[in-house]
């Protein structure tokens, strides 16, 4: 018989079948029911076999209609929880709000790894304290004595101690006993030699006596080790001069051990210079007060938008309000788009608050990532820095999220679940009652109208930090160009201020979105285009490695000689890459010290920092990239700014590519003159009389703002109807088709708000994709769009159709991925 005061745990498992993405309820035994506790590992058995497996508590419950047959938990894997109540909640709006498993909805704020793999230590800290002890107390005591860490798991079993959890929970709050978490994992663990006396009773007398007369070093090695007791080889061969072989000699004799520490894996740099606080401007100020006083009487109005533009000072804001943060005890949280950002964001904030800055992107190693991770839960930090997936770092008093170039793409995630940082952040902030700030020069069309319609706070920056001026656009028409017989991808202008530049000892930028030598290659005689075999996509050429490489699966094969169709010789190179460039612009500019900074640049680990440590220390003359050189980056001494091809985005097929060419070449342009001297920027198009490129010149977001949504209310885009894009793709191209087809005839045969002869405006497709074949799969694609109100109504619908498949659609072959307001329609 079940007693009335037990509880129930709801548990998900590690299983990504969606026959099983559910949690499942359990029983907690009187004897667990204090110690389970929502965010800890368990074990369950699970399935008709009762196997052992592990899963993670999300919910406690008193009571379940589901009690016939319920089995209970076996046991607890940890002294505490591994992810916090809020971000537990976190979870599960997002399993909600995006359409996502359970488990991809969790992996996020999980530890980086697998939590299965997951242990917990145990070690006595407090190896004298123990008059306070009771019985069982001291039985743990006892056991852990001299040991170095141990693991619960053995602890437990070789203990087999009732309420063992417990216990060890009432040891660590007096401070004798402290657990922590490490993971299985094929990294290494980092150690070092050190070397530690044996007998701290003997004095420098014995020691020598011990040692003999003759042996002066192993005397001068134990002199120089005797006060300090415990160091590091490294240390000790560095200021003596000595071998290992030596201590050894002097660890025969009983005098010392020699054993391995293990060193916490560190991404941050130790030689950061402290980077000063600034007074802030007047417009500054206003802004940072604004924050502030909703901070303290902790308005509702908790979410900015920080319209600056380039060069405003933003990121001083920034630290000052992080620093108030620190000043309430509070944690904060600040993100950048691109890992090539993070380097000169950690410089500015490690600078100003030291060691208590984390850092989290996927640039670093895994341990490292974990490391990092475990520090922030621990609360050893109170600051991270860090790329999109840093929103979901485990602070337990987290007071401020910054989102800084917020417009950015690679907020939105690729995978499952396909979140948008910005809407998890509102979210984290709520659950958090913390606060919330965006800020970009070219804010997102969505950001900024639902700045003006109340809910974000707008707050604007009109100049640069010391009255600097912003750069002089130079717009130059490249028909013009042809017409003048110059085909160099360089127009005169641009040529002649870039060797004027090179004179003063001032710094260019030249940018092109469009990485690799060549675009394509391509047959004069019959028009054949070597494409993907996986992804029927034009290869791109890399001189550098003599290949052609897919983009989007990676493929590389050797360019042909011969056309394989016609078999004609006439194989030619056509497009641009930076890769070109940079072999152009070393013809034009010998004396040049030059740098490119793409995906293919920055590959290794630590490059990135490289370069523009070059760059800011004045050893590169000229630096060629891609968008990832486009924003935040601030040098001094860089004073012109050429961007090479314009049109790369603005001919894209997608409604955004207006939006993403405006906030590209006004972000590159603001990389110009912002030190002392003025900047400029010559900006080559083919297409100078569009409304993007002439905003851009006159860095006029708001006219841009104002032509851009009203193109998009007449065409019904966001930010006036929500966007969900459907992709079903597959191996076999029919099948794709087919269950294409069957999906759009299920849903327009469900909704209901939508008149019959507006369906084409609200329903686009089945057509396949832009990109029509990707890593051997064929897809197609379905737009939908949707009123706010009717929102929860189609998400409902297409849950039953293309995940939980109610309606019995044959696409065991055929996968369907649901985006919610897609950042890319391509």
């Amino acid at each position: 018989m079940i007693s009335l005061n037990i509880k129930y745990a709801q548990i998900i498992v590690n299983n990504r079948s969606s026959q099983v993405d559910r949690p499942y309820t359990y029983i907690i035994d009187e004897e667990l029911k204090d110690i389970v506790k929502e965010g800890m590992r368990v074990v369950i058995p699970f399935g008709r076999g009762n196997k052992l497996i592990k899963g993670i508590v999300i919910k406690i419950i008193g009571n379940t209609p589901y009690k016939n047959g319920l089995k209970k938990v076996v046991d607890v894997l940890d002294d505490k929880p591994l992810i916090s109540k809020k971000l537990i909640d976190l979870s599960i709006w997002m399993k909600e709000y995006y359409l996502s498993s359970y488990l991809d909805a969790f992996q996020p704020v999980l530890p980086p790894g697998d939590f299965k793999e997951i242990n917990t230590f145990i070690e006595l800290v407090d190896k004298k304290n123990h008059d306070n002890v009771n019985e069982e107390e001291a039985k743990i005591i006892s056991y852990l004595g001299n040991k170095e860490k141990t693991l619960l798991e053995y602890c437990k079993k070789d203990l087999r101690i009732n309420n063992i959890n417990k216990i060890l929970n009432d040891l660590e709050f007096k401070g004798i006993i402290e657990t922590t978490i490490d993971v299985k994992t094929t990294v290494e663990k980092r150690t070092e030699k050190w070397i530690q006396i044996l007998d701290t009773n003997l004095s420098l007398l014995d020691i020598y006596n011990n040692i003999g007369t003759r042996a002066t070093k192993q005397r001068e090695i134990m002199e120089y080790i005797f006060d300090t007791q415990d160091i590091s080889f490294k240390e000790l061969s560095k200021k003596l001069n000595t071998t290992l072989s030596t201590v050894r000699e002097v660890e025969k004799k009983g005098l010392v051990k020699i054993y391995d520490k293990e060193i916490n894996r560190e991404p941050i740099k130790k030689d950061i210079k402290y980077y000063k606080k600034h007074d802030l401007s007047l417009s500054q100020k206003n802004i940072f007060n604004k924050i502030m006083n909703s901070i303290e009487k902790q308005s509702e109005r908790n979410k900015f938008l920080l319209h600056g533009v380039t060069g405003s000072g933003k990121t001083e804001i920034y630290l000052q309000l992080v620093e108030e943060m620190l000043k309430s005890g509070k944690d904060s949280i600040i993100l950048v788009p691109e890992i090539s950002l993070t380097p000169q964001t950690i410089d500015r904030f490690v600078g100003r608050f030291g060691d208590l800055v984390a850092v989290l992107h996927s640039r670093l190693s895994y341990g490292e990532r974990f490391d990092e991770w475990r520090k922030i839960r621990e609360g050893k930090v109170k600051i991270v820095v860090g790329a999109r997936s840093a929103v979901f770092a485990p602070f337990k008093n987290l007071g401020i999220i910054i989102i800084d170039e917020e417009h950015e793409a690679t907020y939105k995630s690729s995978q499952s679940p396909k979140y948008n940082t910005i809407e998890v952040a509102e979210k984290r902030v709520e659950l958090e009652n913390g606060i919330l700030v965006l800020g970009s020069a070219t804010p997102s069309l969505e950001t900024y109208y639902e700045s003006l319609n109340g809910r974000f706070t707008l707050l604007e920056l009109n100049e640069r930090v010391n009255n600097y001026k912003l750069p002089e656009v130079v717009v130059v028409d490249m028909r013009d160009e042809l017409n003048k017989g110059n085909k160099s991808i360089f127009s005169t202008e641009l040529h002649n201020a870039i060797d004027e530049n090179l004179k003063k000892g001032k710094q260019t930028i030249l940018f092109l979105n469009r990485r690799g030598f060549s675009t394509f290659i391509s047959c004069r005689n019959c028009g054949y285009v070597v494409k993907c075999n996986n992804c029927d996509i034009s290869m791109t050429y890399h001189r550098n490695i003599h290949k052609l490489r897919c983009h989007y699966c990676g493929l590389s094969i050797n360019p042909p000689n011969i056309c394989p169709v016609c078999k004609s010789e006439y194989i030619r190179y056509f497009g641009i890459g930076t890769e070109k460039v940079e072999e152009i612009t070393r013809e034009f500019f010998p004396q040049a010290r030059i740098e490119r900074m793409d995906m293919d640049t920055t590959s290794k680990k630590g490059s990135h920092e490289k370069i523009l440590g070059n760059m800011k220390d004045g050893n590169i003359d000229i630096l060629i990239g891609t968008q990832m050189i486009s924003k935040g980056l601030d040098f001094k001494n860089v004073t012109l700014v050429g961007i090479i091809a314009a049109d790369v985005t603005l001919n894209l097929p997608d409604f955004r590519a207006p939006e993403k060419t405006f906030q590209l070449v006004t972000q590159v342009a603001g990389r110009a003159g912002r030190g002392e001297e003025s900047g400029k920027v010559i900006l080559q198009t083919y297409d100078p009389e569009h409304y993007s490129i002439n905003f851009s010149k006159a860095h006029d977001y708001k006219r841009f703002y104002t032509t851009e949504i009203s193109l998009r209310k007449e065409f019904l885009y966001p930010p006036f109807l929500s966007l969900i894009s459907l992709l079903i793709y597959g191996e076999n191209n029919n099948k794709v088709a087919t269950a294409a087809n069957e999906v759009y005839n299920l849903i327009i045969k469900d909704i209901n708000w939508i008149e019959k002869d507006n369906i084409d405006k609200y329903i686009i497709g089945p057509y396949p994709a832009p990109l029509e074949k990707i890593k051997n799969n064929y897809r197609w694609q379905i737009l939908i769009k949707s009123k706010e109100e009717n929102l929860n109504i189609l998400k409902s619908l297409l849950k039953r159709v293309c995940i939980e498949n109610q309606y019995k659609l044959k696409i065991d072959d055929v996968k369907i991925s649901i985006d919610i307001d897609p950042n890319s329609i391509l």
